[in-house]
């Protein structure tokens, strides 16, 4: 069975109480659960690491390149100067679609910059929670592709 680990980065933990005009009123805990019963239809496993950690993040997607078919990866702020976690996402060897659940280049000028989003396969960006799921469904369509 495919297997598709989806990383969150800094303050993805405070979904649902962080900036919800900007994030929404879901919690991170309910993306998740959101994603499982997706990905029990896709016919995919997903497993999931949150941290506000840049090294804690960058040692989970090493361990996704020898556990892992895919990557779904939510960087929040270390996507717009996290060198160090776009380096790890292209040594993965993996696919890796970057996930976001506000529309980053609707926001500040600094937001619009993505340095991860060239390490990845494709962007999902201003969604809400929903970015999330189209991430996945998007992952598991590269993966369905190239084993044809």
């Amino acid at each position: 069975m495919r297997r598709v680990v989806i990383v969150n980065g800094p303050n993805l933990n405070l979904l649902g109480t962080r900036e919800p005009d900007v994030y929404g009123r879901t919690t991170l805990a309910e993306i998740e659960a959101d994603l499982v019963r997706l990905a029990e239809m896709l016919g995919v496993q997903v497993s999931f690491v949150q941290s506000n950690h840049e090294g804690e993040l960058i040692d989970a997607i090493h361990a996704a390149s020898s556990e892992a078919d895919a990557l779904v990866v939510n960087p929040g702020a270390f996507t717009h100067y996290s060198y160090a976690l776009r380096d790890a996402i292209v040594a993965a060897g993996i696919p890796a679609v970057e996930v976001h659940l506000s529309n980053i280049h609707a926001r500040e000028d600094f937001r619009s910059v993505s340095v991860t989003a060239p390490a990845c396969i494709g962007v999902i960006t201003g969604f809400g929670p929903r970015s999330y799921a189209l991430a996945l469904r998007a992952a598991v369509e590269i993966l369905e592709e190239a084993e044809r």
